[in-house]
């Protein structure tokens, strides 16, 4: 008993001296929320109070220097007649939307190259990293040089083999600056999706390709009946997380067009930095960031829907 007591002091005292704080303390089934208190605590002071924040300021005409009053709905009313914010609306879907099929495509296919044997396998994946690990900034530095009006590498190689003529104004010009900033960040965000999908081929089993094989089904078959019904919960997670940061991207493109030209590259996240920092009117640019929230929440639930129709793979019901 005088072992039980020191190991266990609450268990040998009596049970109506012992506080429903001391059991609480002791219980099994709370031990896991005292864990998760600190990182709860942490999101909601950096994530949580931040948001609230910006939703409130979002009804009010704060300005910089200035606390602002509630407005309701004004800055709101005034964004949807506004045809900047439209523009930076549309282009903010278009790279989002252009972006991520190229980055899964190309992603998806280093994954099936790198998961096959072949020479030197370990220093191509350790290359192929090395545009995600580069900072955002040196990344939009470098790009500005090669898409740059008089110095570009690209122009000075096409009109060396004589493909054009004069060089080509890759951030000057409506589309090419949209295109290049697209192509910048595809160049990005390739490497994440390629090394998130070959941890997951790795996790795929050779016994079923074998089996496959033997059935007499071919490559395409193997990946359409194999790989893709097993990567499908990976493909949806990794493909939420690059919409996620590319919707919501700002360094990329702020480095290289700053918006321009003539507001063709301005995404929602740089349009609403603008108007609230550049501007000073934090409640314009607090409505703005507000307004990407319903286009985040539809990416996540159209994930969440497509995991829970993919539960049979865990052996569980889709009831």
């Amino acid at each position: 008993m005088a072992d039980l007591a020191l190991k266990h002091p609450i268990a040998a005292r009596p049970i109506h001296d012992v506080s429903a704080w001391d059991r609480l303390k002791v219980n099994r089934n709370w031990i896991a929320l005292w864990f998760m208190l600190p990182a709860a605590a942490f999101l909601l002071l950096f994530l949580a109070y931040p948001l609230g924040l910006g939703v409130w300021l979002s009804f009010t005409d704060a300005r910089i220097g200035r606390l602002g009053e509630f407005i309701g709905l004004e800055n709101y009313e005034w964004l949807w007649d506004d045809s900047v914010f439209w523009l930076s609306v549309f282009n903010t879907l278009l790279y989002t939307g252009v972006a991520s099929v190229f980055k899964f495509a190309i992603g998806l296919y280093l994954a099936l190259l790198l998961n096959n044997n072949m020479p030197f396998k370990a220093m191509i994946r350790a290359l192929v990293l090395i545009p995600f690990i580069v900072p955002t900034v040196l990344s939009a530095i470098a790009f500005w040089w090669i898409f740059d009006s008089q110095f570009s590498i690209v122009s000075w190689s096409l009109r060396k083999i004589g493909l054009i003529a004069s060089n080509i104004d890759f951030l000057g010009d409506t589309w090419n600056a949209r295109w290049s900033v697209i192509f910048a960040n595809i160049w990005r965000g390739v490497p994440f999706i390629a090394i998130t999908l070959l941890a997951g081929l790795q996790t795929v089993s050779p016994s079923l390709y074998e089996a496959a094989t033997i059935d007499g089904a071919t490559p395409w078959q193997r990946f359409r009946y194999v790989t893709y019904p097993l990567l499908t919960p990976i493909i949806a997670v990794v493909m939420t997380f690059s919409v996620l940061f590319t919707f919501t991207d700002f360094q990329l493109i702020w480095v290289l067009t700053r918006g321009g030209p003539a507001n063709a590259t301005h995404l929602m996240a740089t349009l609403g930095y603008q108007r609230a920092i550049g501007g000073g009117y934090l409640g314009e640019g607090a409505a703005i960031a507000t307004a990407m929230i319903p286009f985040l929440l539809a990416a996540i639930l159209i994930s969440w829907f497509g995991l829970q129709r993919r539960k049979w793979q865990h052996g569980e019901s889709n009831d």
